[in-house]
C-alpha cells in the first residue's frame, strides 16, 4: 500500500476532536423524518471550507458526518441513539445551530478538548444580566451535574465555556458579549434544553475508580488509584 493510502486510511479511522469554539451558526433548511432516525440539511458558508463528504461537523455539539455538500448546504444523518440522547430531534426548519469542525491537526486547541458524543441535555433555568455579561443558569441531571465543578469546563450546544458556580440542581456559566453574539446560547429561553457534554477527565477518572471497585468485589485485585494518589497528583 502507497504511503499515501495509508495516510488517507488513517485519517478515515481517526476519532473527531473539537475544541468546544464555534465557526459560525448555521439554519436547518430541511429535516427529512424517517421511523427511528432523520436527514438533516444545513445551510453554512464557513465550515464548508475545505470539508469533504464523510468529514464530521458538530451541530449544537453533536458530531455528524457529512453525507453530500451542496452549494451554501451540507447534510448529515442523525440516528436513532443521537437523537435519544440531544436536543437535535426539538429542531424545526429555519432553527440556528451551532457549528464547528473537527479540529486540524495544526489547528489552535482555543477551548477544551470536546468530543461530539452528548452526555445528556439540560434546561436553561434563567438568564440574567450583570454589566456586560449574561449568568446562564442550567437545570442539570444528577448524573451529569456529578462531572461538573466550579472553574471546570463544560460543553453546551458545543460551546466551550467555564462553569461559574455550581449548585445541588445545576450550574451557572456567564456568557462575554462576543460569545454570546456568535452563538446560539442567548437566543435559548427558559424551558428550552441544551445538548450538554462533560469534560472527559472526570468520566475517566471514574470509571478507573469504579474498575478498582469492581476488581476487589471480584477478588482479582485492587486499583492503585485512590481519592488520596489523585489529590496528591493535583486532580
Amino acid at each position: 500500500m502507497r504511503l499515501l493510502d495509508r495516510i488517507g486510511n488513517a485519517r478515515e479511522e481517526m476519532v473527531a476532536m473539537f475544541t468546544g469554539i464555534v465557526e459560525e451558526m448555521g439554519r436547518i433548511k430541511s429535516i427529512r423524518q424517517g421511523n427511528h432516525s432523520a436527514e438533516l440539511a444545513i445551510e453554512a458558508s464557513e465550515v464548508l471550507e475545505g470539508s469533504r463528504v464523510g468529514d464530521s461537523i458538530a451541530v449544537n455539539g453533536v458530531c455528524l458526518t457529512v453525507t453530500s455538500l451542496g452549494s451554501g448546504e451540507f447534510k448529515a444523518d442523525v440516528m436513532a441513539e443521537t437523537l435519544r440522547r440531544s436536543s437535535l430531534g426539538s429542531l424545526s426548519r429555519g432553527s440556528q445551530v451551532n457549528l464547528e469542525r473537527a479540529m486540524a491537526a495544526d489547528g489552535r486547541f482555543g477551548g477544551h478538548i470536546v468530543s461530539g458524543h452528548i452526555d445528556g441535555t439540560g434546561t436553561i433555568d434563567s438568564m440574567k444580566r450583570e454589566g456586560n455579561a449574561v449568568w446562564v443558569t442550567v437545570d442539570t441531571p444528577a448524573r451529569l451535574l456529578k462531572y461538573i465543578v466550579e472553574k471546570g469546563s463544560i460543553a453546551i450546544d458545543g460551546i466551550s465555556l467555564t462553569v461559574a458556580a455550581v449548585t445541588e440542581s445545576g450550574f451557572s456559566v456567564s456568557l462575554i458579549p462576543h460569545t454570546g453574539a456568535e452563538t446560539t446560547l442567548l437566543q435559548r429561553k427558559p424551558g428550552d434544553m441544551v445538548n450538554l457534554e462533560n469534560d472527559v477527565i472526570g468520566k475517566y477518572v471514574e470509571r478507573l475508580l469504579s474498575f478498582g471497585r469492581d476488581e476487589k468485589e471480584m477478588g482479582e485485585g485492587q486499583s492503585n488509584i485512590t481519592m488520596d494518589f489523585l489529590a496528591k497528583h493535583g486532580f
